[in-house]
């Protein structure tokens, strides 16, 4: 697809990936609104990447009607959904609770679903569409206190899977990126951002790769993506 005027959604835009996702699609010339849950650091992602900010949180049905409803009246028509909005728990084996299991998997997986089904109609009258699921290389190999958090993402792995063969045929590509560690405000109560390392991945390498798998031309499609740092020791 070519980015240059095209309309696209990026939840959990506020900080690290997302809010570089937008700032590099912006500068490309797109159109881009960006969700987030605390409305100071959301306005000031907008100011700062060129995007519109819509106040929502995925985990919420209502806040996804709203924002596809923002959508809608802001643009008519949405080209791309990347799905990014995702959070992170990290206890031992012993220590997970069900509660643990149902705050992830509610924004990582159930989330990201709800909100590819609710931008379907505007691909469907396009006759075209994208969705980019951030994932992780979680969702490739568990590692230690990772149950919660790699299951909810090897779930988003088998979702993006299936919906790749219900939506090729109607042109919707549907793709995964899976970044490795980037330090970021991830994962962190105080959502302070962490401060950047030489050797690791900046968010600025996997906004470049979401833009890398939207930019092929739309009659191909790179259906996974997993983006490590070259020597992160």
């Amino acid at each position: 697809m070519t980015i240059k005027d095209s309309a696209i959604l990026v939840t959990g835009g506020s900080l690290g990936l997302g809010k570089a996702m937008a700032k590099s699609l912006c500068d490309k010339g797109a159109s881009v609104w960006i969700t987030g849950r605390d409305r100071q650091r959301l306005d000031q992602a907008a100011d700062e990447t060129g995007a519109r900010a819509i106040l929502a949180d995925v985990s919420q049905p209502a806040d996804i009607e709203k924002t596809c409803a923002v959508i809608r009246k802001e643009s008519g028509r949405l080209d791309a959904l990347v799905n990014n909005a995702g959070i992170g728990e990290f206890p031992r084996l012993e220590e997970a609770t069900l509660e643990h299991f149902e705050e992830i998997f509610r924004v990582n997986v159930y989330g990201a679903a709800l909100m590819a089904q609710a931008v379907l109609p505007f691909f469907r009258e396009a006759g075209k569409g994208a969705i980019v699921n951030i994932g992780s290389t979680a969702a490739l190999r568990g590692f230690e206190r990772g149950s919660v958090y790699a299951a909810s993402k090897f779930a988003l792995r088998g979702m993006t899977q299936c919906w790749q063969a219900e939506l090729r045929k109607e042109n919707i590509r549907v793709m995964l990126v899976n970044p490795s560690e980037v330090p970021t405000a991830f994962a962190s109560k105080e959502r302070v951002e962490r401060e950047l390392q030489e050797k690791k991945l900046t968010p600025v390498e996997i906004a470049h790769a979401v833009c890398s798998v939207l930019e092929m031309d739309d009659r191909g499609m790179i259906p996974e993506l997993a983006v490590w740092a070259t020597n992160p020791w």
